[in-house]
């Protein structure tokens, strides 16, 4: 494991990411939006895997397995990011604009951003990182007070922004 990784600073190293099997290819990211699971511990937990309508998202028999993504099946439709308990998922559009990218995360701070607001788009470890512009703001009572948040952001922070700073707190 990195040193820099999980164990150390208490969230995944871009390299575990990587080397997981729920982080997309560089090939399926070009292809349009896909879900980003950054989950790299084995922990007792599936409801990413019984939420996706197209089961993209494999567990396996053992539910301490790291979930692994089938990127061919993955539609992008982001359905997994609000179930996932360890607010482990993201979906990322590289393709959304010439120059940005498109991030969605879950969010379960209030108040909640407004679409069009201009916010820090912040990394892994909560520092910011770039602005980001809020493009849509999902609160469906399915997702049991989790908001799904999508941020514009310039594309050389696609793999970075993983959140935004809380507002008002």
């Amino acid at each position: 494991m990195d040193a820099n990784g999980v164990v150390i600073n208490g969230y995944p190293s871009f390299e575990e990411l990587r080397n997981s099997p729920g982080y997309p290819s560089e090939e399926r990211l070009c292809k349009g939006a896909v879900a980003v699971i950054e989950c790299v511990q084995e922990i007792p937990c599936d409801p990413c895997a019984w939420v996706c309508p197209k089961q993209a998202i494999k567990v396996g028999g053992d539910i301490t397995n790291l979930p692994r993504l089938v990127e061919d099946d993955c539609i992008g439709c982001g359905i997994c990011i609000a179930a996932c308990p360890g607010q482990a998922i993201f979906m990322v559009d590289v393709n959304y604009s010439p120059t940005e990218a498109l991030i969605s995360f879950p969010y379960e701070y209030v108040p909640f951003p407004q679409e069009g607001d201009t916010v820090n788009a912040v990394d892994r470890a909560g520092c910011p990182v770039a602005k980001g512009r809020v493009v849509k703001v999902r609160t469906a009572a399915v997702n049991d007070r989790t908001a799904v948040i999508s941020l514009a952001v310039p594309k050389e922070f696609a793999h970075t922004v993983r959140s935004m700073q809380r507002q008002g707190g």
